[in-house]
């Protein structure tokens, strides 16, 4: 008879046992997406700031989020680490995110950082015209920010990169070669442009100044936007902080953002002359606001026919496969 009882007791402990086991697999996980840090990646462009000054002035820490500060030399070691899925929240020119999306179509720029306005142009000798560049010797890297910029100027005079001889160098050696007249016409960004055009008795013939010609985003993998969209809207809003905080020249973020790019407060600002920074505000009535005529999304769509046309993706790309403005929108 003291069988039964033992059974009962064996029973009881396995049931117990049991409703444990389903009680601690319902717990939330301490390890969830949300926990973990935002692994967030710029690399050595004024434009940027914003992440600096957020980082700074810990922004995102007050917000209640965790992110992680990581740095780059050159936007390529940047790309790397992003393709191979080592950077959450990734600051790139479009035309690098193009060119990842081409690889890896998850990608998605969420947020409009900023527009070269004068930061970059073109230094011409003897060029009253776009048609006057005809069989002159330009000086550009082959790289898709200064082509887009160098085809807008050509389109005007009816010309294209065919129509002269091109040289492919560097921004500062370009510039170089502009000062030292071995070259007419030279595609250059400041610090190096204005400088090269006095030393070679020159003049910018055209620059970025009022135009949406060379953007800046943040870009995203999908996957991140369907799991941590609140993340992302808390990322974004101190973002949007430090941007005002920056457009109205506040002198302790210039110092930060001097500091983290090894500038003074006074060259940050100087520099940050030539960059119109967007808030989210900005991004909402500008970026990806179709029926602007400046918006994010006609910089996309100039920028995806030019790396199509000049192979450096090896297929046309869709323009609304490469935005999401969901978190602005929501932000």
């Amino acid at each position: 008879m003291r069988k039964f009882p033992s059974l009962i007791r064996l029973l009881g402990l396995a049931f117990l046992s049991l409703v444990l086991s389903i009680a601690c697999s319902q717990q939330p996980s301490t390890n969830t997406p949300q926990s973990q840090p935002l692994v967030s990646a710029t690399n050595n462009w004024v434009g940027y700031s914003g992440h600096h000054v957020a980082v700074g002035k810990d922004l995102f820490s007050q917000a209640g989020l965790k992110v992680q500060d990581l740095f780059f030399q050159s936007a390529t070691e940047e790309m790397t680490a992003f393709l191979a899925g080592k950077v959450d929240i990734g600051w790139f020119t479009s035309g690098d995110a193009i060119q990842m999306a081409a690889k890896d179509p998850s990608i998605k720029m969420i947020y409009l950082v900023d527009y070269s306005n004068g930061s970059d142009g073109i230094i011409g000798r003897g060029i009253k015209s776009p048609q006057d560049v005809k069989g002159k010797t330009i000086a550009r890297e082959n790289i898709l920010f200064e082509k887009v910029l160098l085809r807008a100027y050509l389109e005007k005079g009816g010309l294209t990169e065919a129509d002269a001889i091109v040289k492919d160098l560097a921004a500062a050696d370009a510039a170089t070669a502009f000062a030292a007249k071995q070259v007419d016409v030279a595609v250059s960004y400041e610090p190096y442009l204005s400088k090269a055009a006095q030393q070679g008795g020159g003049e910018i013939i055209f620059s970025t100044k009022d135009t949406n010609l060379i953007a800046d985003v943040i870009a995203v993998h999908d996957k991140l936007l369907q799991t941590r969209q609140a993340d992302l809207q808390t990322y974004l809003k101190a973002v949007d902080q430090a941007v005002k905080l920056l457009n109205a020249n506040d002198a302790e973020s210039l110092k930060l953002a001097g500091t983290r790019l090894g500038v003074s407060a006074e060259e940050i600002k100087t520099q940050l002359e030539g960059v119109k920074l967007f808030d989210l505000e900005g991004n909402k009535s500008v970026g990806f606001n179709a029926s602007n005529a400046n918006s994010l999304i006609g910089n996309l769509d100039m920028t995806a026919k030019a790396a199509y046309d000049f192979k450096f993706v090896p297929q046309a790309l869709k323009v609304d496969s490469l935005y999401d403005a969901s978190i602005v929108k929501a932000a």
